[in-house]
């Protein structure tokens, strides 16, 4: 049987230390270790060694990118003008903002252009799921839905619907089967990052992430799972009023300067595609000594 150790991983870079820390040699934060109880054995690093070897590739032989829209002109204007194959896309925010509600709605404007789109939840049900489908009108048939939070069998249920897009809700629900700690910790959260991403460059699939924020506002887990996927989004706002922010943290394909604007509504997450007519609505027309003044908190 193989044998646990304890080890201590820091929350902000991943730096690993067999004692405990006050302050990591790595990235400098303070009271950032955590303990996690890991396993010798690791039966990923046997099954890289079979995989086949790369072959290198001139740079003029390399395929260009090849994007596709998700149907909300918000959304792709904020990736960079879609999704790009093989792109890890990871999309946090708080609570209640509205995360898997324009989830449903990108999966669903792919399916209904021909795609076939898996959508794994660790959180909730097939019939929850179904609800919130209802409530958006959303009934398309190309759209499969799995509850399931173990990376090798999401890899088997691809293998079997060999979707255009993945898509999982939440990352702090998925576990790996040789990582011991429990799920959402540092050690599960960057094991199972980085098995998906292996999983979206190997089989050229867009893979979509939803992750949970912590109390002051940062994506929960280590910050190497940000460096590891090619565009983090922020879903931002006030819960008590219907208009959301989705803003570009990183985007390798595309500018972090654009930001989408959405509000939220009985039947789902609607485009603002002029937001001029919202947040300058109270704007007095030919007065005197007016100013209008853009402002961030």
């Amino acid at each position: 049987m193989a044998k646990n150790k304890t080890i201590f991983v820091c929350r902000s870079c991943g730096y690993k230390s067999s004692k405990w820390l006050g302050k990591c040699p790595e990235c400098g934060d303070w009271n950032s270790f955590n303990e996690e109880a890991v396993s010798v054995k690791n039966k990923a690093y046997g099954k890289s060694m079979n995989k086949p070897r790369a072959t290198p590739l001139t740079l003029t032989s390399v395929p260009e990118e090849t994007r596709f829209s998700t149907g909300i002109l918000e959304l792709d204007r904020v990736l960079g003008g879609g999704l790009v194959l093989g792109e890890i896309v990871l999309i946090g925010g708080e609570p209640g903002i509205g995360k898997s509600t324009i989830l449903l709605h990108l999966l669903a404007n792919l399916a209904k252009g021909g795609k076939t789109v898996l959508y794994v939840s660790g959180e909730e049900s097939p019939n929850q799921i179904l609800l919130r489908a209802n409530r958006l009108k959303i009934s398309e048939k190309k759209l499969y839905l799995a509850t399931e939070t173990e990376t090798e069998r999401i890899k088997e249920l691809t293998d079997d619907i060999k979707p255009a897009v993945l898509a999982i809700d939440s990352i702090q629900t998925v576990v790996c089967e040789d990582v011991s700690s429990a799920s959402g910790s540092i050690s599960q959260i960057r094991e199972t990052t980085a098995r998906l991403v292996e999983y979206a460059k190997e089989k050229n699939v867009p893979v979509i992430l939803v992750g949970h924020v912590t109390k002051d506002g940062t994506l929960a887990g280590p910050k190497v799972m940000e460096h590891m996927v090619d565009c983090v989004l922020y879903f931002e706002g006030e819960r008590t009023h219907s208009l959301r922010l989705l803003r570009t943290m990183k985007n390798r394909y595309g500018s972090t300067n654009e930001i989408g604007v959405f509000k939220m509504q009985e039947n789902g997450m609607k485009e603002v595609k002029n937001p001029s007519e919202i947040f300058l609505a109270e704007r007095p027309i030919n007065v005197p000594g007016s100013v209008v003044v853009p402002t961030i908190e």
